[in-house]
C-alpha cells in the first residue's frame, strides 16, 4: 500500500477525535467583535496546534487580539485560515452543536471551524509535518483590517498558500475569487423648510439619486464587474429639505484592471444639484484572486485525488473574497476552498458533511507531501 493511499486510512481512523476537536471549538464560541472570546479559542487552538504540529505556535497579539502563526520551513506551503466566525456571543443556546445522520451544525461549524480541525489533522498526517506552515488569523470576517500585513508577511516567504476556507459545491475547490472594494458617496446640502421656502434649500436626496444612477454605468456584466448600492440614507425631518445624505456602495470584479477602473469612476463623480457637495471615501479593499494564481496548485489537488484513490475534485469561481485574496495579490501561488464540505455559510442552518472530513484530510495531506516533493 502506498504512502498516499494510507493517508485516507489514518484520516479515517483520526475522525472520532476529529469531530471531538471540532465540537470544543464551536463551543468556543469566537465572534469577531469579542477579544476576550477570542483569545480563549485561540489558547485551545493553540494546544491543538501544537500537538498536530510538534512545535508551539508564536502568538501574535494585534489590537488586543491574538493570531496563532507556525512559521513555514523551507519548500514547504502555508495552511491560511480564520477562527473568528460572524455569531454572536451566546448564538449556542439558540443553535446548539449538533451532529446527526452525518451532519454537524452550530455557529461557524462550516466557516470555518471544520476546515481548521481537517486543517490540523493533515499537518498531523503529511510527511512535512515539522515544515508546513499555519496562520490561523482572528478578523477574517471583518476584513482582516489588523492581520493583513501579517498574512502577507507570512505569505511572501512561501511557495504555496493553501487556504482552509470552505469548499464549493460537492466538495469543489476555489480558483479564483473576485476582488471587492467599498465606498461611501457623503453628500451635503443645506436645510431649510419644505413649506415655507424650499427654493432656499439644496435637496441632499436628490443629489444622492443622481449619485445612485452615476454609478450604474461603471457596472459590466458581460465581466462580471458590479457595483451595487447598499445603504442609503438621507434627511431627518418629513418637513425639511434634506441637508445630509449617505450611500455605500459594493463593488465586485475578476480581475485588477477593473477594480482600478471602477475606483476612477468612483473618484470622478461630481455634484449634480447646484449648491451640493460631494465626498467620496472609500477604496479598493481586496484585490481578486486571480486564476492565474490557482492553476497549477489546481492540477497538483487533482493529481493528490487520484493518489489517493478519491475523485478528484472540480473547480469553482466564488464572488466572495476571503484572504486568499490576499495573498494571491501579492504573486504567491493560492488555492482555496479546501477545508469542509458542506453548506450555507453565514446562515442559522449552516452545517457539514463530516463523513467527507476524513477524504478532504487526506486530500489536504497528501496535497502537501506532493507540493514538498516537486520542489
Amino acid at each position: 500500500m502506498t504512502t498516499s493511499v494510507r493517508l485516507l486510512e489514518e484520516a479515517s481512523a483520526e475522525l472520532s477525535p476529529m469531530l471531538d476537536l471540532l465540537r470544543d471549538l464551536v463551543l468556543c464560541e469566537s465572534p469577531s467583535e469579542d477579544p476576550t472570546a477570542l483569545n480563549a479559542c485561540a489558547d485551545l487552538l493553540a494546544d491543538a496546534g501544537s500537538a498536530a504540529l510538534g512545535r508551539a505556535p508564536e502568538r501574535v497579539v494585534l489590537a488586543g487580539v491574538t493570531h496563532l502563526l507556525w512559521r513555514p520551513k523551507g519548500p514547504a506551503p502555508l495552511l491560511l485560515g480564520h477562527y473568528d466566525t460572524v455569531w454572536a456571543l451566546g448564538t449556542l443556546a439558540e443553535l446548539p452543536f449538533s451532529i446527526e445522520a452525518g451532519i454537524a451544525r452550530g455557529p461557524g461549524v462550516f466557516d470555518m471551524k471544520a476546515g481548521i480541525v481537517q486543517m490540523l489533522q493533515a499537518a498531523r498526517l503529511c510527511s512535512a509535518r515539522g515544515e508546513v506552515g499555519l496562520l490561523l488569523t482572528a478578523d477574517e470576517e471583518t476584513g482582516s483590517v489588523n492581520s493583513r500585513p501579517l498574512v502577507e508577511e507570512v505569505a511572501a516567504t512561501a511557495p504555496a498558500v493553501l487556504v482552509g476556507e470552505p469548499s464549493g459545491a460537492d466538495g469543489a475547490v476555489k480558483i479564483a475569487r473576485k476582488g471587492m472594494a467599498a465606498y461611501r458617496l457623503r453628500v451635503q446640502g443645506h436645510a431649510a423648510h419644505a413649506g415655507l421656502e424650499p427654493e432656499r434649500g439644496v435637496n441632499a436626496t436628490i443629489e444622492l439619486a443622481h449619485q445612485i444612477l452615476a454609478v450604474q454605468p461603471v457596472q459590466r456584466p458581460d465581466a462580471g464587474t458590479t457595483a451595487t448600492p447598499t445603504i442609503a440614507s438621507s434627511g431627518a425631518t418629513r418637513n425639511t429639505v434634506p441637508e445630509l445624505a449617505h450611500l455605500y456602495v459594493d463593488v465586485r470584479a475578476w480581475t485588477r484592471a477593473e477594480l482600478d477602473r471602477v475606483d476612477a469612476h468612483m473618484r470622478a463623480l461630481t455634484p449634480t444639484v447646484s449648491g451640493a457637495e460631494l465626498v467620496v471615501d472609500g477604496e479598493v479593499n481586496r484585490y481578486p484572486m486571480e486564476e492565474a494564481m490557482s492553476r497549477d496548485l489546481f492540477d497538483h489537488v487533482r493529481e493528490a485525488a487520484r493518489e489517493i484513490g478519491v475523485r478528484p475534485p472540480e473547480s469553482v469561481r466564488s464572488g466572495g473574497g476571503s484572504d486568499g485574496n490576499l495573498t494571491a495579490a501579492i504573486g504567491v501561488p493560492t488555492l482555496d476552498g479546501l477545508g469542509a464540505v458542506g453548506g450555507h455559510p453565514h446562515a442559522r442552518d449552516e452545517f457539514v458533511d463530516v463523513t467527507t472530513m476524513p477524504t478532504r484530510t487526506a486530500l489536504l495531506a497528501a496535497l502537501i507531501n506532493r507540493l514538498c516533493a516537486v520542489r
